[in-house]
């Protein structure tokens, strides 16, 4: 039997197909690079299982007239969508180190008449903003990307104010900082997780800053949680001195039930 007549069979074709895509896919996960180039940005376009606006509004929780940071904001999907949420006396501050990308996010909103966005161009280890000058700030498949991860939730933490939110969404792929190193990350930085949404391979992670017994933000280096249980197990609302020569030991639970 020759070559054309067994490649011409319905099921052969389907399995080659299958076989090129998931070649494809392998490919995109192994070898992509961070941060992810403008010249893909068109994939960017296209949402991610689990990682829905819904999802990051139910931990994010937008106000109006509230200032907001997004990191990464790619081509704008989120981006879009969370500005007006803050109404006109809001602002959405987007950061990322490709000019081409804050270009695509501002044409992208002038065509939609979205306003209250502002763009700068910054690596996220080195915020150009004040401290507390944010009521809260997210980052959907970004925080693995960065260089630092651990560096980079300390600035968030940093241009947060106190009672603010940090809101981090994950996907599966060769960047992404798993549940456990996150947590290890924020209590580093002087957060706290408070709420998770999602299976390990898609999930967003609500970080709220550490208070001291008073009431006042703790500072990172004395930042600690024990142990946190996600789900099920009561969250702490503070975090506690961690004793001098501890190392903190961070267990997260299953999937937190869907939400969206």
């Amino acid at each position: 039997m020759g070559v054309r007549s067994v490649l011409g069979r319905p099921g052969v074709r389907w399995g080659a197909a299958a076989a090129a895509a998931g070649a494809a896919a392998w490919s995109w996960w192994a070898f992509d690079s961070a941060p992810y180039p403008y010249a893909q940005h068109r994939l960017l376009d296209l949402p991610l299982p689990l990682l829905g606006q819904r999802r990051l509004e139910s931990l994010l929780r937008p106000q109006r007239g509230e200032r907001v940071l997004e990191i990464g904001p790619g081509t704008g999907l989120q981006s879009l969508r969370t500005a007006p949420r803050l109404g006109p006396e809001g602002r959405l501050d987007v950061v990322d180190v490709q000019q081409e990308m804050l270009d695509h996010v501002m044409a992208r909103a002038a065509r939609e008449g979205v306003t209250g966005i502002v763009p700068t161009r910054s690596d996220a280890g080195a915020l150009p903003f004040p401290d507390g000058a944010f009521d809260a700030a997210y980052l959907v498949t970004a925080l693995g990307e960065t260089p630092d991860p651990g560096t980079t939730l300390t600035e968030l933490r940093r241009v947060v104010r106190s009672g603010g939110r940090v809101v981090v969404g994950e996907f599966f792929d060769r960047h992404q900082v798993r549940r456990t190193a996150l947590a290890r990350h924020a209590n580093a930085a002087g957060l706290h997780v408070t709420g998770l949404i999602g299976p390990p391979f898609a999930y967003f992670a609500r970080l709220e800053p550490c208070r001291s017994a008073r009431g006042h933000d703790t500072p990172p280096s004395e930042a600690h949680i024990p142990e946190a249980h996600i789900p099920g197990a009561h969250l702490p609302t503070a975090c506690a001195p961690a004793p001098k020569g501890h190392r903190p030991e961070v267990r997260l639970a299953g999937p937190h039930p869907a939400v969206g």
